[in-house]
């Protein structure tokens, strides 16, 4: 028996903390909101690096970024590492990806059958970090996208998640009226709300400046900043931008009308289903890979550990056979793999994965509690830095600094690092044991600095001679579009021809 299709959409940057349903008090989402009210929401999700590219190889691959290789957003993303798309096809299942998963290297389908899109950013290895180079300050963005922010007719991130919606409606449309009952998984990743943090008027317009909410943690001295926020704030150049409240208050206005602008794409993700009734075989997953701290603490974009920046969000909905649900056990991305592989039917075919499938916790069941691990090992640090969460108590760990230890139960904000306190002494000996058990941060800097000098070398040479191109080229075959040589015209509009159910046809 075919498993259900699955339709995977992903946002990117958009933290669990600027959701209504996660307790947001100014965004709308009305779509995603349906989505929480109608299905599964997990609160408390994680991804395992705050960073596009490495958050993504690790959901996808099921496995720590470190252990796939996912180091920074120029890393090498193997195809010798089975994804969830290549055990998906396994069982049978037509594989397909409209939109943005940062694979970087010449292996751009990584397990998927068919791609509508190209990807927004580059394949090449040009984003290197440079470990070796301490002075060698590598930046990839500084603070002019918080400063300019605004209305727009057209952006980069607008053009883009436009034709990722529209190439992805029409494949949706080509399935209902194909005919075929094979499975498909259809992966709808979106560029937005990524900064920039513009949007068209009518999404800058659904709100008022008066509406906008500033941080709840106001931003805290560099001199009272833990070690790697301090690292951060320097490395997206923060104190050299004047940052006041009106620019605060404009980028998160940006922010949470680039949010209602995914909405309204992921509802005619949803219309489409309906009106075609592939809904009632489908199950929609919903994510995002990192989040953004949007001036909380006077950060800002990714790359920390802290709840708006590493927090996800991660719902399930399949009317009808998934009952509402709102799941407090902490997970994170690494569960993707194991549960669409248990979804489709070949759980039994994966050979590794460092997460644990959700589809008894979707059954109402539970999953055992396991501690839930994070890395970060990009530009912006220079050693390897680490997060473990057990339960609602979380670690922040480097064997550079010093730790940082916080009860997300007491103390959502993170404001209060219990690391020091005899109490906590002997959770904090747990955690840090349980990290240097899970990671050797010396032999990991070694390896990490040993990839980026080859990749380096490697993006040079290609600046001699002719280049290779790895960026993924769409593909339309026009000889198979519309009415063509042989044809008659009638046939291929009966073929064509996807009509609308009458409801009053129904059988009682």
């Amino acid at each position: 028996m075919n498993g259900p299709n699955i339709v995977f959409v992903m946002a990117d940057q958009l933290s669990a903390k600027a959701l209504p349903f996660y307790g947001h008090p100014v965004v709308k989402a009305p779509t995603l909101s349906r989505l929480a009210a109608e299905g599964t929401v997990f609160e408390n999700a994680y991804c395992n690096s705050p960073l596009c590219g490495p958050s993504r190889t690790s959901m996808m691959t099921g496995l720590l970024p470190s252990k796939a290789g996912g180091f920074d957003n120029a890393h090498d993303f193997s195809a010798a590492i089975p994804t969830f798309a290549h055990y998906l096809r396994l069982a049978g299942y037509r594989t397909c990806l409209s939109g943005k998963m940062h694979f970087t290297g010449p292996d751009q389908l990584h397990g998927y059958e068919e791609r509508l899109t190209t990807d927004i950013y580059p394949s090449d290895f040009g984003w290197t970090p440079n470990w070796a180079e301490p002075a060698a300050k590598v930046r990839f963005q500084d603070m002019q996208n918080v400063l300019q922010t605004g209305p727009c007719l057209r952006s980069l991130q607008i053009d883009y998640d436009d034709d990722v919606n529209a190439q992805a409606l029409r494949w949706l449309y080509d399935r209902a009226r194909d005919g075929n009952p094979q499975s498909f998984l259809l992966t709808v990743s979106f560029t937005s709300p990524h900064d920039p943090y513009v949007a068209r008027p009518e999404f800058w317009s659904m709100y008022s400046r008066d509406d906008i909410d500033l941080p709840k943690v106001p931003a805290i001295k560099v001199e009272e900043m833990d070690a790697h926020s301090a690292r951060i704030h320097a490395h997206y150049s923060i104190g050299e931008a004047v940052v006041s409240d009106d620019v605060i208050l404009s980028a998160r206005h940006g922010y949470y009308a680039s949010i209602e602008y995914v909405d309204s794409k992921i509802a005619e993700i949803l219309r489409v289903l309906e009106e075609t009734e592939l809904v009632e075989n489908t199950i929609v997953i919903f994510a995002s890979d990192h989040g953004d701290m949007m001036g909380e603490r006077g950060l800002y974009y990714k790359k920390t550990f802290f709840e708006w920046s590493a927090r996800v969000p991660l719902l399930f909905w399949a009317p009808g056979r998934l009952d509402p649900a709102r799941v407090s056990e902490t997970v994170s991305l690494l569960d993707i793999l194991p549960t669409i592989a248990d979804l489709g039917g070949v759980s039994g075919e994966v050979l590794e994965s460092d997460g644990t499938s959700l589809v008894p916790v979707l059954g109402g069941g539970s999953i055992q509690p396991r501690m839930v691990p994070g890395e970060f090992l990009s530009e912006g640090v220079l050693e390897p830095t680490f997060m473990l969460l057990k339960g609602r108590m979380k670690l922040l760990h480097s064997e550079t600094d010093p730790p940082l230890l916080f009860d997300l139960d007491t103390d959502p904000d993170e404001l209060v690092n219990l690391a020091n306190e005899p109490r906590h002494a002997a959770t904090l000996s747990e955690l840090v044991s349980a990290a240097r058990d899970l990671w050797d941060a010396r032999s990991l800097k070694a390896r990490i600095v040993m990839d980026q000098n080859r990749r380096r070398l490697i993006h040079r040479s290609h600046q001699v001679g002719k280049p290779p191109n790895w960026d993924f080229q769409p593909f339309t075959d026009a000889t198979r579009q519309y009415v063509r040589a042989g044809k008659w015209t009638v046939e291929v509009e009966a073929d064509a021809l996807l009509g609308v159910r009458d409801p009053a046809s129904d059988d009682p």
